[in-house]
């Protein structure tokens, strides 16, 4: 093996350490690292919504849902997702998706709130701390929830 070839493996065994040392840093490769919000942003506003509220003033807090339930109308979903790309021009891909969801009883007012998202592959509400028990609610939040990588592609 001559001088020069051995020269240029480890040059490239020295440029490939330093690429993994960026990447185990939490850095990525070529410094690039780019995330997309989708849907719903709560930047806050979702503390403001309270036990008690009427319809109107969630709609002036929060906007218009993403989607609200079939029955009744009595529910709002607000639907967000977050992606990240680490290389340019390379797909994104999707990291969180959250449903923040508002509970009004028979008289329109704010029965109760949720943060759902997933945790441990289980639907889990981030305000409350606890999984879903069974049912169609539980069925329609898993499906909009597991789509991970899938929804708004």
């Amino acid at each position: 093996m001559t001088t020069k070839s051995l020269f240029r493996i480890l040059a490239a065994g020295a440029f490939a350490l330093s690429l993994a040392g960026c990447e185990s840093a939490g850095l990525t490769w070529g410094g690039y690292n780019e995330t997309f919000t989708h849907g719903f942003v709560a930047d806050g506003r979702i503390d403001k919504v309270k036990n008690g509220m009427d319809v109107q003033a969630v709609l002036n807090e929060l906007g218009t849902p993403s989607t609200v339930s079939t029955v009744g109308n009595k529910t709002f979903y607000y639907i967000s997702q977050i992606k990240r790309r680490t290389v340019r021009f390379m797909a994104d891909t999707e990291v969180d998706r959250r449903v923040f969801t508002v509970y009004f009883d028979k008289n329109f007012r704010v029965e109760r709130i949720a943060n759902y998202g997933l945790e441990d592959g289980k639907v889990f509400d981030f305000i409350s701390r606890s999984t879903t028990t069974g049912g169609s609610e539980q069925n329609f939040l898993r499906s909009m929830l597991q789509g991970l990588g899938r929804w708004g592609a």
